[in-house]
């Protein structure tokens, strides 16, 4: 099972945030004033996951979840050790006893599965929770900020198929709106994280080989 947890949380997020993304476009556009029309962009996305409450809430949420991952992992580890051992004395065994094993690996396998299939639909479950009452938070500071800027549209770049294409650098209100928030929040910025190169436990355990 070469997916994580954190790539189950980037689902998630997409998931939670593409109606919030779909809203700041729509309804800061409603809300532009008649006349001159100053048009900004955001990765409205990336906003939510990078500022200091997101990166706080998601460390949280991949603690929460850390013995369920060491469990899996303990699991797959068992799983791939049996298979192994099946696959090199499998000419050495009777054809009941390789039969035996095979049952063995195999129920173990149905119980890993379904473990983890629950864990990756709480963890999705939670993350979405988590982001969407996040995204509703930021978008009432990217509503603010615009008016206070006086942009009467702002464009979310993020979303695939949207209107924007090219768009100066100088549009881009990401930062700024990320950084507004945190003010807002007083959410301290999280700590740095290792230095490139460092050795990372793995977030999920790799699928354990099926035996044959």
């Amino acid at each position: 099972m070469k997916r994580t947890l954190a790539i189950y949380g980037a689902l998630a997020l997409g998931l939670a945030l593409s109606a919030a993304a779909q809203t700041s476009s729509a309804a800061t556009a409603k809300a532009a004033p008649a006349g001159t029309t100053k048009i900004a962009v955001i990765a409205f996305q990336v906003a939510v996951a990078q500022t200091n409450e997101g990166q706080r809430n998601f460390a949280e949420l991949t603690k929460k979840y850390e013995p369920k991952r060491q469990q899996l992992k303990s699991m797959s580890d068992e799983l791939e050790s049996l298979t192994k051992q099946l696959q090199t004395q499998g000419s050495t065994l009777s054809d009941g006893e390789r039969a035996s094993r095979a049952k063995t690996i195999e129920d173990k396998k149905k119980v890993f599965d379904r473990d983890a299939d629950d864990a990756k639909n709480d963890f999705q479950g939670a993350m979405q929770d988590m982001i969407s009452g996040l995204a509703s938070k930021v978008y009432d500071v990217l509503a603010a900020y615009a008016e206070k800027q006086g942009y009467s549209v702002v464009l979310d770049e993020a979303q695939q198929g949207g209107p924007v294409l090219i768009a100066n650098a100088k549009t881009d209100i990401t930062k700024a709106v990320i950084e507004a928030y945190n003010v807002k929040s007083g959410v301290p910025a999280p700590p740095r994280e290792p230095a490139a190169g460092a050795a990372r436990p793995a977030t999920q355990p790799a699928k354990p080989a099926t035996a044959h």
